[in-house]
């Protein structure tokens, strides 16, 4: 099947999401370009990276003295709204990557699909030409846009189970079985 790719350059939208209850969350990438909804899946730890190197991002252009970077902090907009309608899975996101475009003064970020035996796939490896490579969303996105992205992906994850205090793990509502405590329930 041909490769397909989802090109927003910059999207009205593109946030981090989820549908479920907590500990059956489904995560979602979504981006929106008036009518053009194109939501991708994805694991938690994903999104909590993507959040965390996108503000590693913009604290080293902020340290390198990009205008637009500074001014991203004080800016950013606290989108609360859900996932745009309708929400279809176009793939599963395998690999994440990060970029800045000088020249646009843009974020790039991009998420390459899980190949069709689960592995994932180098984007060093893979070239945009190829017409076989895996699905692939590519969005250019503001420094205010991805501040913005950062504070509603840090509420996202954190809405979700609390951690063992002993190990970390997730919580459920009638405890787990903890390593820490040698195989004995923690509540």
């Amino acid at each position: 099947m041909p490769r397909r790719r989802y090109l927003f350059d910059p999207p009205e939208r593109f946030v981090a999401g989820t549908v479920g209850r907590p500990g059956e969350r489904t995560f979602f990438l979504q981006a929106r370009d008036g009518p053009r909804v194109v939501s991708i899946v994805l694991e938690k730890v994903q999104v909590a990276v993507l959040a965390d190197r996108l503000r590693d991002l913009l604290s080293e252009l902020e340290r390198r003295g990009i205008a637009a970077a500074q001014a991203a902090r004080a800016q950013a907009a606290d989108d609360t709204g859900p996932l745009d309608e309708p929400l279809n899975e176009a793939f599963r996101a395998g690999s994440l990557t990060l970029g800045w475009d000088g020249d646009a003064e843009r974020v790039l970020v991009e998420a390459r699909a899980q190949s069709e035996d689960g592995d994932e796939i180098d984007p060093d490896e893979d070239d945009d030409d190829d017409e076989d490579g895996p699905d692939l969303l590519r969005v250019l996105i503001t420094p205010d846009a991805a501040q913005s992205f950062i504070v509603r992906a840090a509420r996202v994850v954190a809405a979700g189970r609390p951690p063992c205090p002993l190990c970390g793990a997730p919580l459920d509502p009638q405890g787990h079985i903890c390593p820490r405590r040698n195989g004995h329930y923690v509540n």
